[in-house]
């Protein structure tokens, strides 16, 4: 989004942050980088956005001064670093119900210190369906029932559990295909594992380069089957595309799925579930419009943008001036 960030007149500064270690040392050197541009640029507050940049904001909010406030998306396994070294900030804003719990019962944050705001959807991005013949030729995939999932290849993400129930659904439905978005180090075992299950062929792989309301317009069926989710970003746009959705009844996705209502749940690592739930919507195209409808509908009145803006300016307010008492 550089491009469109810079349109709007927003200056954007490149750190050498690409590492998930919270110890690395381009932790380090991305501090050295930043202290000296929120010193040059007398910023005012710091907000960080994952568990790696939540240290340096920490880091950076202590050297400076700066408030420093975190948005923390999923969940945490509470190793004692992290317990020791919480690096939570002045406020800690939760992405859903589930993680402001598991904030709250797992590393005994106050509750009072969290903000509960959920993720927002641009709605302009999605319920465009004008590009679906286009994407659909340029994957090759004119005639296909097309199954998709967007997500990083990561064993949390539950792309094993997709792939493995494949081959029930190709029974009933022999042109079906997956297509997986995302990249990741999970890509060698889901390789291994189609190679075992004789998908070759029917699992297509591409890089998530392309807008996601383009991707998803090409898509039939939405899954996600997480083993946890804080709330579920990809999900949210496919459910704002219109499409038909699976989940697995975890985290977040369980805020957003109401089963046969707007989309199905099935338990999480149930393969057979999982296959049932997928053959049951590529059946019946009925049943996906009347799902896609009132998924958008759903995201449209409760997950919009501009609320997720408004709410996140009120947590800002109190370090601009509006109160003393978080200073």
């Amino acid at each position: 989004m550089e491009d469109e960030f810079r349109r709007e007149g927003v200056s954007l500064f490149r750190v050498p942050l690409k590492t998930k270690n919270e110890v690395s040392p381009a932790v380090f050197f991305s501090f050295l980088k930043l202290k000296r541009i929120i010193r040059e640029l007398n910023i005012d507050l710091i907000h960080s956005q994952s568990r790696t940049t939540q240290v340096l904001g920490e880091l950076l909010g202590r050297f400076s001064g700066k408030p420093h406030i975190f948005t923390c998306h999923g969940f945490f396994r509470p190793r004692l670093f992290r317990r020791i070294f919480g690096c939570w900030g002045r406020k800690v804003i939760a992405v859903s119900p589930q993680v402001q719990e598991h904030l709250v019962s797992v590393f005994r944050l106050d509750p009072g210190r969290i903000a509960l705001i959920p993720n927002g959807i641009d709605l302009e991005r999605f319920g465009d369906f004008s590009l679906r013949q286009k994407m659909r030729r340029e994957m090759g995939l004119e005639d296909n029932l097309l199954i998709g999932i967007v997500a990083r290849l990561s064993d949390v993400k539950g792309h094993l559990y997709l792939i493995r129930a494949m081959p029930e659904v190709l029974a009933g439905f022999p042109g079906a295909r997956l297509l997986i978005a995302g990249e990741g180090k999970m890509r060698p075992l889901l390789d291994r594992e189609i190679d075992a299950l004789a998908l070759g062929g029917k699992v297509i792989f591409i890089p998530r380069v392309k807008p996601s309301g383009d991707l998803l317009a090409a898509i039939d069926v939405f899954a996600m089957p997480s083993l946890q989710e804080g709330l579920g970003l990809a999900l949210m746009e496919a459910m704002a595309q219109g499409l038909a959705v699976v989940g697995s009844s975890v985290g977040g996705i369980k805020m957003l799925i109401q089963d046969k209502v707007n989309g199905l749940l099935v338990a999480p690592a149930d393969v057979p579930g999982l296959a049932r739930a997928i053959v049951e919507l590529l059946g019946d195209e009925g049943l996906r419009s009347s799902l896609g409808k009132r998924a958008r509908e759903f995201i449209t009145a409760n997950f919009s943008k501009e609320k997720m803006a408004a709410d996140t300016e009120l947590v800002y307010r109190p370090f601009f001036g509006g109160s003393n008492q978080e200073r």
